[in-house]
């Protein structure tokens, strides 16, 4: 399913736990319903958003990887 994110938040090259607490700012900054799109290359990302976003009752949409970076679709729930 194809996700129109509504913010892109670009934190390539940031080691844990930068991409977590950037996101975390960031997602305050949308509307509930509006889904952002964090881009990311440290390879706990995956684990890290997992936990995040149950912790914090957001909704991970889907991970994908193209070559070195991770696309992360988080919608905010709350």
């Amino acid at each position: 399913m194809a996700y129109e994110p509504s913010k892109t938040l670009d934190c390539t090259g940031l080691q844990c736990p930068l991409p977590v607490i950037k996101t975390s700012q960031a997602i305050k900054t949308l509307e509930i319903g509006d889904v952002l799109e964090l881009l990311a290359t440290d390879p706990g990302v995956e684990p890290d958003m997992n936990a995040w976003t149950t912790r914090t009752g957001n909704q991970l949409l889907e991970i994908t990887k193209d070559g070195d970076v991770f696309h992360v679709l988080i919608k905010r729930a709350r």
